[in-house]
């Protein structure tokens, strides 16, 4: 930039101003996916998925507790939300509701 800062109209410095948030925002943005590929990376040379490192929490918030449960096997559990795993298709078409598998 050949221009001095003194020299500038308000106008010029806010518009410049825009430019420069935009360009950090940008900058940061860059770096954070820098700094995830290189973790990835040192997380498979020792043999592990990040999430595994990290303990398997994902950063996409927090999980739904489960509301379904399998009667036959009460490990399997559901949250009722995405697809519908087999064992609730199948107590479904079975003649079984929802809430005969509700926790």
């Amino acid at each position: 930039m050949t221009k001095k800062l003194s020299s500038m109209t308000r106008q010029e410095l806010l518009d410049l101003q825009k430019e420069v948030d935009a360009a950090l925002k940008d900058y940061a943005k860059r770096k954070k996916k820098e700094a995830l590929a290189a973790a990835q990376k040192a997380a498979l040379e020792h043999g592990f998925s990040l999430d595994e490192v990290l303990g398997g929490k994902s950063t996409s918030g927090p999980k739904s507790p489960p509301k379904y449960a399998n009667p036959k096997d009460p490990s399997q559990t559901w949250t009722g939300r995405g697809r519908q795993p087999g064992w609730i298709k199948e107590a479904l078409a079975s003649g079984k509701s929802l809430d005969d598998m509700a926790i």
